[in-house]
């Protein structure tokens, strides 16, 4: 395992003096009476709470780099020499017609009403964070051009400067939900779909009917949590006046700006920053039921359930009551994960790490299954980036797992797109990039093929969500290389025989046989043969 030093991370901006470390503790071996730092223990001796998240706080995405024991590099993917699954009815297979780009990585999730996506991955909740907003355009119009699924994440509503409320405290007028909204609609193609996630504070505000009767949005997501914490999501915020309005609204803001110390430590500059914090949900099989109802009685088709690294009983609550409910799609985020808005060592330290979720996830799917009960469409997420993970997930998780939610991995796409037209704008651009030319025609490899798709609307479409669509098609051909060389034309015929674990403890865990047993029955026969 990689050496973990929890007293000091890059993501922290924080690091120890000395090269011998307490591993247990993270302090320098010899700690000195006049070091000037920068361990975790040293800045948090004047800067306090600060020092609990990534920074800087807004610009910033963080994943969690701690090495868990089994992860998915602890698998590897089977390859055949014969066969093809998934061929179009009538075609036999064969050399000219079993190719890698004839290949479906189309996938569909849904209870009835189904939706169906061009690649099997979409957007982690993109909320109410500085990161989300001041990016949303790029991640908008780039997933609906991509055709996935982009989920607008928790408190849009609740921080909208411009939100207008009723007497009865419901929103009445949401200006940035609504900019969210139409700028994936006015690029959406059939494919994929915007869902707005709602937990408590969004659930008094009224944003279900809201979405329902402004937006007439089919899909909602309910939220208990996700994999990077267990505790509600937080913002940050640089003014008193709007850590106060936050507070008025209803939200849990630390520290309490309507204190008169914290008031004027905020006027002497030692504190700079508020946290703006949701509440913790509390979950029953009656309460969900019947909040499940609720929603559909407004008129929602679809209801989807987000949860996170809890326990086993809370996965297994996750899922029955999801059957009990009829969701339409159930996404189970893992531990570390992570889009920077959560505490680092809650990152670090809390929740089941995805690789041994998504193996309870498969066994409780399978024991409801054998009771006779119908499972919702499962997601995975929690730290994936590229198409072998992806292959891995949907393998190990047949036939329940329809698709990768990823966060941070379809976020850089576009920040990195939209930075691209920042350099080029103030020619700037580093070596990295301008190796490939200096235009975005010479840069971006797939800007003529949207050229030819949307014309006169490319100037509507900016580089972030160009980024995001060319990243989309690099998962879309690798997997399309890996689904053939496994000889799996479509997705739906990827099974658990797929993979092998390489270690004996991944094939404990998952299920999975380990690599010197997979298909040694088969290699058996043959060598008796």
């Amino acid at each position: 395992m990689n050496l973990q030093r929890p007293n000091a991370d890059e993501a922290t901006q924080t690091f120890n003096r000395s090269k011998s470390v307490v591993p247990g503790s993270g302090l320098c071996s010899r700690c000195i009476d006049g070091c000037r730092g920068n361990c975790e223990v040293f800045k948090a001796s004047f800067r306090g709470r600060e020092v609990i998240y990534p920074g800087p706080f807004g610009d910033v995405t963080a994943g969690g780099d701690k090495d868990y024991p089994v992860d998915y590099s602890h698998l590897n993917i089977q390859g055949y020499a014969l066969g093809a699954k998934g061929l179009p009815e009538g075609v036999e297979a064969g050399p000219d017609t079993a190719t890698f780009p004839s290949v479906d990585t189309e996938t569909e999730y849904g209870w009835d009403i189904k939706v169906k996506m061009k690649v099997p991955i979409f957007t982690g909740a993109l909320g109410s964070t500085e990161i989300a907003r001041k990016n949303w355009e790029h991640f908008a119009i780039g997933a609906a051009i991509s055709g996935v699924t982009i989920v607008c994440g928790e408190n849009v509503c609740g921080i909208d400067p411009q939100l207008e409320r009723n007497p009865q405290g419901k929103v009445v007028k949401a200006p940035d939900m609504d900019r969210r909204i139409e700028l994936y609609k006015r690029f959406h193609s059939g494919y994929g779909e915007i869902l707005v996630q709602m937990n408590v504070e969004d659930t008094r505000l009224g944003v279900a009917e809201y979405l329902r009767k402004k937006h007439n949005l089919e899909t909602i997501e309910l939220k208990w949590g996700q994999g990077a914490k267990c505790i509600g999501g937080e913002i940050k915020v640089k003014k008193l006046e709007r850590a106060l309005e936050l507070k008025k609204r209803g939200y849990i803001v630390t520290p309490d700006p309507t204190v008169h110390a914290i008031q004027e430590a905020f006027k002497d500059g030692a504190i700079k920053e508020f946290e703006r914090h949701s509440r913790l949900g509390f979950v029953s099989e009656e309460s969900f039921l019947a909040e499940v109802k609720r929603l559909r009685d407004l008129g929602f088709k679809r209801i989807t359930l987000k949860t996170g690294a809890y326990s086993m009983r809370e996965l297994a609550m996750a899922i029955k009551y999801a059957s009990l409910a009829k969701i339409d799609l159930l996404t189970i985020d893992g531990a570390p994960g992570g889009t920077g808005m959560s505490p680092w060592r809650m990152m670090e330290e809390w929740g089941i790490p995805t690789f041994y979720l998504q193996a309870l996830a498969y066994e409780f799917c399978e024991k409801l299954t054998k009771k006779g009960m119908r499972v919702p469409d499962i997601a995975i997420a929690g730290g994936f980036s590229s198409e072998d993970h992806i292959f891995k997930v949907l393998s190990m998780g047949a036939p329940y797992a329809k698709a990768v939610c990823m966060g941070r991995a379809l976020m850089i796409p576009g920040m990195v797109g939209k930075n691209i037209d920042g350099w080029i704008k103030s020619n700037d651009l580093p070596r990295s990039v301008s190796a490939f030319g200096s235009t975005p025609q010479e840069i971006f490899v797939c800007y003529e093929e949207l050229v030819d798709k949307y014309g006169k609307e490319m100037e509507n479409i900016p580089l972030g969500a160009i980024g995001i669509y060319s990243f989309s098609q690099k998962i879309k051909v690798g997997l399309q290389q890996l689904m053939a060389g496994s000889r799996n034309f479509r997705l739906n015929t990827i099974s658990r025989k797929d993979v092998m674990a390489l270690t004996e403890e991944a094939a404990k865990i998952s299920g999975i046989p380990y690599v010197m047993k997979a298909y040694r029955e088969e290699a058996e026969a043959i060598l008796e043969g």
